[in-house]
Order: structure tokens, then sequence, then C-alpha cells
């Protein structure tokens, strides 16, 4: 079973990854708080769990009751997940915690661009791209590979809002392992918004080995076939595309992601405890792996590309060649029977009685002599 790191306190662990990107990672069933609230819990200053499952502003009032803000009095918060909520079902939410009108509007519309803002140093709003892999059994030029989604987080002194847009990229492995080590839940939202954007590179990572894959059987195709790949090239040339139009949609997702994760690890803010920055550029780090293994992806594509279009030129300008020597052979007999064919009352050999078999040896012999030819120089 793979793993990968998971920064717990002030140290780097492993723990076992489990899902993989092929599965289906939606929320089973909707939570009765609401038709998208997933989950509403809320945790003390030490990471543990005061109430779960209730009301947004009851699981609010119980943490401030329990300590106040974190800027005030170090308190717990509140973490609220959502799974593609309406207007109307964010309303409540948006009253209840404050939240800006252009985050909301771009938290509930998706296909929003990676990014990080600040709104008055009291609230910050991010975008991470999620991406799956596709499971197929063979590469087609219509398959789907990469398939993205959304999380949207707000993330304040005393709350978490995440949305998600997409059936994958569920957030409850992410809080069952913050839940497991309550420390690292006590550092407040920005352990939660670290522990998100960690999930959603490690997702990059493991999409990006499977595109790998993908792509070495592609190459071992273009290259080790005997025949030109995909045929006459329409499908081998399609394949090609449809690979380099699913690693464009997983290079939209990562590459934007770099500027928000700097500001994260480097700009400080109240909302980000210097220690927590330390981990943001760790998670910048691994994307930089991940954009830069797209960009080799995308340079061998266009090498596979070319070597494949460079095959089926190859086997069109060999198909012309035997075109071309036929024509020259059929050319022989079709040229000395259309010099007879004239009826003229005055031509040689007419009144031969060898002129008909002399003509017919002249015309096989020329028609040997040039396959022959032909077939010395490679034409047939």
């Amino acid at each position: 079973m793979p793993t990968v790191p998971v920064v717990r306190g002030l140290r780097r662990v492993v723990r076992p990854r489990l899902p993989r990107p092929g599965v289906d990672l939606s929320h089973p069933a909707r939570s009765p708080l609401g038709t998208s609230v997933v989950s509403c819990v809320a945790y003390d200053s030490e990471g543990t769990r005061l109430m779960a499952d209730r009301g947004a502003a009851e699981a609010l009032a119980c943490v401030r009751k329990d300590g106040g803000a974190r800027g005030s009095g170090g308190g717990g918060f509140v973490w609220i997940g959502l799974h593609e909520p309406a207007e109307a079902e964010f309303e409540g939410i948006t009253e209840l915690f404050g939240l800006h009108p252009l985050a909301v509007e771009n938290a509930i519309e998706p296909h929003q661009r990676p990014r990080v803002e600040w709104f008055g140093g009291a609230m910050m709003f991010a975008v991470f791209k999620t991406v799956r892999y596709v499971e197929h059994e063979q590469l087609t030029a219509t398959s789907q590979v990469v398939d993205t989604g959304e999380i949207v987080v707000f993330a304040g002194a005393d709350f978490v809002i995440t949305v998600r847009h997409g059936k994958h990229g569920s957030l409850g492995p992410v809080r069952e392992a913050l839940e497991a080590d309550p420390a690292r839940l006590a550092q407040g939202p920005a352990a939660v918004l670290h522990a998100i954007a960690d999930q959603v590179v490690d997702d990059y990572l493991l999409v990006a080995d499977e595109v790998q894959t993908d792509i070495d059987d592609l190459e071992s195709d273009v290259f080790a076939a005997e025949t030109p790949f995909g045929g006459s090239g329409g499908s081998g040339t399609g394949r090609i595309h449809q690979l380099k139009r699913e690693l464009l949609g997983l290079k939209r997702a990562t590459q934007p992601l770099a500027r928000p994760l700097e500001l994260l690890s480097m700009r400080p803010n109240r909302l980000i405890d210097p220690e927590i920055r330390k981990y943001f550029r760790d998670v910048a780090d691994h994307l930089a792996r991940v954009t830069e293994q797209i960009a080799s992806f995308d340079a061998l594509l266009d090498s596979i590309l070319q070597a494949h279009l460079a095959q089926v030129s190859a086997a069109q300008n060999e198909g012309m060649r035997k075109v071309s020597a036929w024509v020259a052979i059929v050319a022989v007999p079709t040229m000395v029977c259309g010099v007879y064919g004239m009826n003229f009352a005055h031509m040689p050999e007419l009144h031969w009685k060898i002129s008909y078999p002399l003509v017919l040896v002249l015309i096989v012999t020329i028609c040997v002599a040039m396959h022959r030819a032909f077939r010395r120089n490679g034409w047939l």
C-alpha cells in the first residue's frame, strides 16, 4: 500500500493512504443538518471534539463559550463541510460567520482558478483544484484520464468552512487523520488548511504517476510497433491528442497553485502560525515536483506525436512509391497499344507475321526489366 508523509506536530511521519485516485470518494449520504452539509464539528483548544452533527450556530456558540476566539483567548474552532451547496443553503452560514459576498459567490460557482485571498485580515479564502485518475483498460481517442473538482476553504480565527465540488476529493480521510492527532488540530484553522493543501498536492503526485504509466504505454506502442501506430494514423494521433488534452486539465489544476502556496508560506498573517508556514513550504516543494513532471510529460508527448507523424509520413511515402512504380510499369503497354491503335494507313510492321508476338514480347520484357529495377531500389 503506498504511503504519503503527513505532518504531525513538528515531525513528519508516514501513514498509509487509504483511497486510490480512481475510487469515488463522494460522501455516501447527506447529513440531517441539511441537503449540502456533510459535517459540522466543534473542537476545543486542545484539538478534541466538543460536539458533532449539530447546527452551525450551536457549534459556534459552543466554541466561543469554551474559550472565545483564538485571537483573544486561544479557544477552539468550528469545521463545517459542505458539498455543492446552493445559494439559498449558504445564506445562513454567510450571515453567521460574516463571510464576504464576493468570496461566497466564488464558492458557490465551480470552475474557479486556484488562489488565496485575504479579507481584512480576519478571514482567508482559498481555492484548490482536486484531481482524480479515471481508471481505463486502454487509452482511446475518447478516454477520460483526469477528472477535476474543487475545494473552497474559508478560514477565520474560530472557524473553517470547506465547500467541495465534484464526486471526489472527500475530506473525510483528512478529518480522521487530524482528529487522530489532537496536537495538530490544536494549532487551529491553519492546520486544517495545511492538511487540505497537503492532501490535494499528494493526489496530484499520485495522478501524475498514473499518467506517466499511460504515457509509457503510449510510447511503447509508437516505437515498438512494426506497423505504423494506429493503423492509418487517425486513431493513434487521436490517442496522443486526447492524453495531451487530459494533461492540460492537470496542468490547469497545478500550475496556478504555486503562487497561493508561496503566499501561505511566506506572507506573515495572524491566521497562520509561523510554524505552519514552514509546512506550507514543504507542500510548495511537492507541487514544484508535480509541475516539473507535467512539463516533462508535455514535452515527451510532443516527441511521441512527432515520431508518430514521421512514421505515418514514411508509411504514406512507401505506399506512394509502390503506386508510382506500378503506374510506370503499366504505362509501357498503354503507350505501345496507344501507338498501334491510331489506325494509320501506313505504319511499320503492320504486315509482318511476327509483329503481334514481337510486340507482346517487347512489352513483357520492358515491364519485367522495370519491375526488377524498382525491386532493386526498394520501391516494390
